[in-house]
């Protein structure tokens, strides 16, 4: 009785949309399972998030509709997490953010992303394991700079927090730190670019109960990872963070030739 009930909960969420209700209930998992890894480890949930959709939607809604899943992430890791977020490199990045947003809107159509994708992982590998990058930490112009550049390429690839997450590590002391301060720089990305989607015509309203469950489901995951974060060796963070920076720069590359 009760799965009755839950297949005509997921059937009543889907209808008018092109969402099949397994699909729906499968990508609230990813959603709950990707802000557990990102709120745990600060990276790697929105690829993830982002892998499983473009599996089952069209590519036209894809970076949008994945783009306020990551909104939601991110808010709420960066709500549950707020009085360790280093507030010095929010205004900074904030403008480059506006200015890449606006770039790339008016490009989002033009530039093929196998190339976008190879920049992004070689930029990748080098700002998480050059060792002068590493020792030091950057400074504003540096996030305003990544700010510029992360948000134009938002617009095309849609998950460039591994791009922003190597400046925020060199930048904190702590795990808390970089989590909850990349949280909410990707916050602030992911805001413009819903906006500037908006602006170019993309109509939000048949997806809001996916969104709705997904959002939902991303909370949770943030939760239970938080838990997991406070309980992680400092260390093991570190070179966990790396290994994920790398998978993912891997991940870009074969995607990019292949």
């Amino acid at each position: 009785m009760q799965l009755e009930k839950l297949e005509a909960l997921l059937q009543l969420l889907t209808d008018g949309s092109t969402i099949q209700p397994s699909i729906f209930a499968l990508l609230c998992a990813v959603s709950f399972a990707g802000s557990f890894i990102s709120a745990s480890m600060g990276i790697g949930g929105g690829g993830l998030v982002l892998a499983v959709m473009a599996l089952y939607l069209p590519a036209p809604i894809l970076i949008p509709l994945h783009g306020v899943v990551q909104i939601g992430s991110n808010i709420g890791r960066a709500t549950l997490m707020a009085k360790h977020i280093i507030g010095r490199v929010i205004p900074v990045f904030l403008a480059g953010t506006l200015i890449g947003a606006l770039i790339g809107g008016k490009f989002v159509v033009s530039l093929p992303t196998p190339i976008l994708q190879f920049v992004l992982a070689l930029f990748i590998l080098y700002s998480t394991w050059a060792p002068k990058f590493s020792a030091r930490r950057p400074g504003n112009l540096a996030f305003f700079n990544v700010g510029i550049i992360s948000s134009f390429l938002t617009m095309f690839v849609g998950a460039t927090g591994p791009l922003i997450a190597p400046f925020v590590a060199a930048s904190s002391k702590k795990r808390e730190q970089v989590v909850a301060t990349h949280a909410m720089l990707m916050s602030i990305q992911h805001s413009l670019k819903i906006i500037v989607f908006g602006f170019l015509g993309f109509a939000f309203g048949q997806y809001i109960p996916l969104l709705a469950g997904l959002l939902l489901f991303g909370f949770l995951g943030t939760w239970t990872g938080k838990k997991l974060l406070l309980r992680l060796p400092e260390k093991f963070f570190r070179i966990g963070l790396k290994t994920i920076l790398t998978l993912i720069a891997i991940r870009l590359l074969y995607g990019a030739v292949f």
